[in-house]
């Protein structure tokens, strides 16, 4: 067991429950859950492990401290407190990328921003006996958050947000992020054997991440992270050991079933491209098709989709016919589960019925619901005879 940190996770509000039940399968401690985001303890190799693993966090930041301050001297003070040169070597190029507050006495982002670059200069200059900062080497954003008069201080070891795979070279109108895409998929019961189907598909991000997810395909596999090149804290075996892990988790050999349609046959090329790109193509069936034509012969499947809930006002007018038709579509495939996140108030009136079970989510700044209509569970016939 190496040195013990703190890790911090930002997410999607409303699925700090599916971030956590990840953590905890990677090994990991949660120490505590709040609003958007949980923390958790675990070696430095969680950093390494995190970034590459966990398919619901925006970014894994490494807290430097806590401490409270109501004013900008104790805010300079508590900053400059912190032991940073434990974390920044001689070279570091050290910012402020984001100060978020809430509740609290300081609230000026561009202050806290300002101040808390200081406090740190100071403190280098005290521990590396020096006046002067070239910042030549590589790159350590900081993150700040005040709650409730709180500080909270993380580096950001991800650089570019977690939602980015590395696949979705092209996108279509109001796409879903991948994490979210992939937190929703989570909290619902699918399995790779299972059928899956996105009939607004878009440019294929639920189809996808579905994909990966059913073939053990890690989400950061092919990409890197700015604590990558961190050679004071980690080395590189870290790295090629959580790479290694990561490929040794790829089921080579898993049989899926999804499916992703849209009207559009513009953006479901878009959507082919970008599953070859995740190395996924061969799991996904992609097609041009209207949802009033959506039909299958198999039982027990899923609907996982995130339909236009018009943003604008000529698209608003066309939404009672659209969810009218999704609801007579999901009716006529009589034992099948309907999961759909949306801000259209009206989803359950148009697709006439109530939903089973209906989450408040936050995707970006809209308020959605995910609404979730539950089928009836397979039976088990099949699994009892493989296992005799």
């Amino acid at each position: 067991m190496g040195q013990q940190i703190t890790l911090i996770a930002p997410c999607h509000f409303g699925l700090e429950a599916v971030l956590k039940r990840e953590i905890q399968e990677l090994g990991y401690e949660t120490v505590q859950v709040e609003d958007g985001r949980v923390t958790y303890t675990g070696d430095l190799s969680a950093i390494c492990r995190s970034n590459i693993r966990i398919r619901t966090a925006e970014r894994i930041l490494l807290s430097v401290g806590s401490f409270v301050a109501t004013t900008f001297d104790e805010l300079f003070e508590g900053i400059r407190a912190l032991p940073w040169e434990e974390y920044l070597p001689r070279d570091a190029k050290f910012w402020v990328t984001k100060a978020t507050t809430n509740k609290s006495a300081l609230f000026s982002g561009r202050s806290i921003q300002s101040i808390v670059k200081k406090a740190i200069v100071e403190r280098m200059k005290e521990t590396y006996r020096t006046g002067r900062f070239e910042e030549t080497g590589d790159e350590y954003p900081i993150r700040i958050f005040i709650m409730k008069d709180k500080v909270t201080v993380g580096l950001d070891t991800s650089g570019t947000s977690l939602h980015k795979r590395g696949y979705r070279q092209l996108v279509g109108k109001a796409p879903i992020s991948e994490t979210l895409a992939s937190a929703l998929l989570m909290l619902t019961p699918w399995h790779a054997d299972r059928i899956l189907v996105d009939p607004f598909c878009g440019s294929g991000t639920f189809p996808i991440e579905a994909a990966m997810l059913g073939a053990g395909i890690a989400p950061g596999m092919n990409r890197s992270f700015t604590a990558c090149d961190w050679t004071k804290l980690l080395r590189k075996t870290d790295w090629d050991r959580a790479y290694e892990e990561a490929k040794d988790l790829v089921k080579r050999d898993v049989e899926m079933h999804i499916q992703g349609y849209d009207a559009d046959p513009e953006i479901i090329k878009c959507a082919m491209a970008n599953a070859k790109a995740a190395g996924v193509d061969k799991y996904i069936h992609f097609q041009a098709r209207d949802v009033k034509d959506l039909s299958s012969p198999k039982h027990y499947g899923f609907i996982l989709t995130n339909p236009p809930y018009g943003e604008r006002l000529e698209e608003k007018e066309a939404l009672p016919a659209l969810y009218k038709t999704i609801g007579e579509s999901f009716a006529n495939l009589s034992d099948w589960s309907m999961y759909l996140i949306t801000s259209y108030e009206d989803a359950e009136k148009y697709i006439g019925r109530k939903a089973d079970k209906n989450r408040k989510i936050y995707n970006g700044m809209i308020r959605s619901y995910f609404y979730q209509f539950m089928g009836p569970k397979p039976p088990k016939a099949h699994k009892i005879q493989k296992e005799d």
